[in-house]
């Protein structure tokens, strides 16, 4: 079989994509800038950075920490806010031909949805809800550790009259639970999943490596943590649509990920140490598609759990 053979296409819950190969938020920024690596138009979606419904500054350096082949990371959400993006990011973003999910987070279920406000009317596919921050009028617990807290944020944030993805936390024993709320609430898809709680060391000074006490473990040594997710919510929940994201480099992490139950999958890390990387992972599934006989990769979906 040809490579030009392979229907890579995919639909997450009502977004229809030509490429089940995304990339994932916080790795590719706000605007354009992987335009100067490849063609946008090409990739199943980008999803952008996580914004507020207000301009955010982050966390003090330092912010990322390598370990082994993944990161830890603390960047603390830094952006724009939702009305300054729409002004700048997206239409540059739109204009270099990308397909764009538009990742946002609060600290209240007001702030979701008043970032989700922001987004009414906007062009673009969907809107990521990352519900892996502090919730902090529930003693800054995650909104993705409770089952009710994330099916708050899920229900305000339909106000922008656009499909939901709802990304969780690996951090918890209730990820199905919760998953299961956030789809009862309305959610469109799942996205599993984000960091792991970690911590950096410097040795040689004898203190955390971060600016701040802990941050994200993103990368390899997430991905079977992930595949976990994606397995245990689509057997929970067979209907329902799911992107799996966590160490995706290569051909081999996608089609696990789809042989898991995914419908789809996000490139994050990787793409920071090669901004090429989510075309690189494009073309690798392809030939390996066509080296295996497989005309749609999607037709694998679950395969693994049968």
């Amino acid at each position: 079989m040809r490579r030009g053979d392979v229907d890579l296409s995919t639909s997450v819950g009502s977004v229809s994509l030509e490429n089940l190969v995304l990339t994932a938020s916080g790795t590719s920024g706000h605007d354009a800038e992987l335009a100067a690596y490849g063609d946008l138009s090409v990739l199943g979606a980008v999803v952008v950075k996580s914004l507020s419904t207000m301009p955010w500054s982050g966390n003090p350096a330092p912010r990322v920490v390598p370990a082994r082949d993944g990161m830890v990371n603390a960047v603390g959400l830094q952006g724009p806010g939702v009305e300054a993006w729409r002004t700048e990011g997206l239409p540059r973003l739109l204009a270099a031909g990308a397909r764009v999910v538009a990742s946002i987070w609060g600290r209240t279920v007001e702030e979701f949805a008043q970032a989700a406000d922001g987004l009414i009317g906007a062009d673009v596919v969907a809107v990521e809800l990352n519900v892996s921050c502090p919730n902090l009028h529930d003693g800054s617990r995650m909104f993705a550790h409770s089952p009710s807290a994330t099916a708050e944020v899920v229900h305000v944030s339909q106000r922008a009259g656009i499909p939901c993805w709802v990304k969780l936390s690996p951090n918890t024993d209730r990820v199905v639970e919760v998953a299961a709320a956030a789809v009862d609430a309305g959610a469109d898809a799942l996205v599993l999943t984000n960091t792991l709680r970690a911590l950096a060391i410097d040795i040689e000074h004898r203190r955390g490596a971060l600016g701040v006490d802990a941050g994200g473990l993103s990368g390899p040594p997430l991905h079977h943590v992930a595949l976990r997710c994606v397995a245990d919510c689509r057997d929970a929940l067979p209907d329902t649509a799911i992107i799996g994201v966590g160490g995706v480099r290569s051909a081999a992490e996608v089609v696990a990920f789809v042989l898991a139950g995914a419908d789809a999958v996000e490139v994050g890390t990787a793409s920071l140490a090669d901004p090429r990387a989510a075309w690189r992972v494009i073309e690798e599934t392809r030939r390996w598609c066509a080296d295996e006989g497989v005309a749609r990769l999607s037709d694998l979906k679950g395969a693994a759990r049968a």
